[in-house]
């Protein structure tokens, strides 16, 4: 029988109790002391219209209803948190969150899963087709027309402990839809379909990929990818607004030339991030400056490396270019964050 070092046994269960006693928050605090918290996390820790998992945590009952009505499931599938038309370039580049009519269809491709192609429906009506870009059409004085949308519908994080007993696998689904009292073929049950799904594809070639299921686990990841966290950002805006013309201000910040962990907020009962990590990414924190004196700082990721994505991919016929040709670029939602290393 192995016997491990004094020093890693300590290391072993340092890792094992912290996990245990700490609260995602001081979780945080002791894995990335002196890194701020971006506001997409703290938003969805405790949330003020949330249930908290109380008869989960406390495994007295095998259902959860949550926020007092079922699961909340973002419809919009959170993506881009609220940006309604935006005119790149003067190019008029669109982005709209919502469909005429009433949400994104749950069979439309993940614009951020880059292995789906996208449907003609989906081509032609869906919002999310507008996030991508060129990066040559990121510069100060582009004008934007952006709706930043409060997204109402969150789903909190469990404890890592938690999360660590729930299953989240396609062959588990009726017992997980049990769990939360969600009922098969709902329009809710799809989605968290859809995400275990994307969770368990292979990630594309050049990228690793991981599916987080509480903020204690996608630190781990984003930090045994990295090696050294420098920052965790999200987009932010200063103010609820209706929808106003905004101008890339001066400063565009280059956070990143190569490397970065980017984490997408999922549809499912609690908070669930679809995380990967390219060796080929631009990550820019872009200033935004509304008409009506509301400032944003938005985050922008671009892929200079887009060769192995599916060629039928929603931003190639959007864009009109080819796969591996030039850099493709698109805005993040309010609550997806970026991991930057040092």
């Amino acid at each position: 029988m192995k016997v491990l070092s004094p020093i890693l046994a300590c290391l072993a269960l340092a890792v094992v109790v912290s996990h245990a006693v700490l609260s995602p928050e001081q979780y945080w605090s002791y894995k990335l002391p002196n890194i701020p918290m971006p506001k997409a996390v703290k938003e969805i820790l405790h949330p003020a219209h949330f249930g908290v998992f109380a008869e989960l945590m406390e495994e007295k009952s095998t259902s959860v209803n949550v926020g007092g009505g079922g699961v909340n499931v973002n419809t919009g599938k959170g993506k881009p948190g609220g940006d309604t038309h935006v005119n790149v370039g003067g190019k008029g580049v669109g982005v709209n969150t919502g469909k005429p009519g009433g949400g994104t269809d749950v069979n439309d491709p993940d614009p951020f899963n880059y292995l789906y192609a996208a449907s003609e429906t989906q081509i032609h009506e869906d919002p999310n087709v507008a996030l991508f870009f060129l990066e040559k059409d990121m510069h100060p004085g582009a004008t934007m027309s952006l709706h930043f949308i409060e997204n109402t519908e969150k789903s909190a994080f469990l404890p890592y402990q938690t999360a660590q007993k729930i299953p989240f696998s396609s062959d588990k689904l009726p017992e997980i839809f049990n769990k939360f009292s969600v009922k098969p073929g709902s329009v809710k049950a799809e989605m968290m379909k859809n995400t275990i799904k994307e969770c368990e594809q292979p990630a594309i070639e050049g990228e690793e990929k991981y599916c987080a299921t509480s903020l204690e686990s996608m630190i781990d990841y984003s930090i045994s990818k990295l090696g050294k966290v420098d920052q965790a950002v999200s987009t932010e805006v200063e103010k609820q607004t209706p929808m106003q013309k905004y101008t890339i201000a001066a400063g565009v910040q280059k956070m990143t030339d190569d490397k970065a962990v980017v984490c997408h907020k999922q549809n499912y009962a609690y908070a669930v991030f679809y995380c990967h990590k390219s060796e080929t990414t631009r990550a820019y924190m872009v200033p935004l400056e509304g008409a009506g004196g509301t400032k944003a700082k938005a985050l922008a990721v671009c892929h200079t490396d887009t060769s192995a994505w599916n060629p039928k991919h929603l931003a190639f016929q959007f864009l009109k270019v080819e796969p591996g040709t030039i850099p493709v670029c698109h805005f993040l939602p309010r609550d997806h964050v970026v991991w930057v290393p040092k």
